[in-house]
């Protein structure tokens, strides 16, 4: 519909280098890229849904189905109840209000590549924006990459967003 912001998706997950609770270099790198070359001054134009995966298990959250969308959804929260994702997420909705731009985000459990896919199905965003690793292609089979699969299985446009050789670690798995 015309006059409605242009719905862009992210999927961010957490470092595993630098630990909870920072955004992995990919998943920051994405965001950072997108305000800079799509967003830009445009503010009002888009809303950001940021979607952060998580594994089974992997930290324990159960509840996948809030939505967040303004730092005071945060604040309301214990700070002990807050789980690795919630503050993943926080970081990117407090940077959109900074700058005033609208988000929503929401975290769900599962495999991540076919979670993000769902979601798009779900959501029907313009495009998603995802971050890469650079992997080769032997670590490519060993580990996998999300941001393939979502071009290939994504029901809209996707965007991917390889680090900076200079914020490449020694190990490119690790991001």
């Amino acid at each position: 519909m015309e006059g409605e912001p242009s719905r862009l998706m992210i999927a961010v997950n957490e470092s595993t280098i630098k630990g909870y609770p920072h955004p992995s270099i990919s998943s920051k790198g994405a965001f950072d890229w997108t305000l800079q070359k799509i967003v830009r001054s445009n503010t009002s134009g888009f809303k950001i849904l940021f979607l952060h995966v998580q594994v089974p298990d992997e930290d324990g959250f159960d509840d996948m189905d809030s939505i967040y969308a303004s730092p005071e959804d945060f604040k309301s929260m214990k700070y002990r109840d807050k789980a690795r994702g919630l503050h993943l997420l926080e970081y990117f909705v407090n940077r959109c209000h900074q700058i005033g731009v609208a988000c929503e985000a929401w975290i769900k459990k599962g495999d991540p590549k076919e979670q993000i896919c769902y979601e798009v199905q779900r959501v029907h965003p313009d495009f998603l924006v995802v971050g890469s690793r650079g992997l080769g292609p032997f670590q490519r089979v060993f580990v996998g990459t999300v941001s393939e699969f979502c071009v290939k299985h994504a029901e809209c446009p996707v965007i991917t967003i390889k680090r900076s050789a200079d914020e490449t670690p020694q190990d490119p798995v690790d991001d």
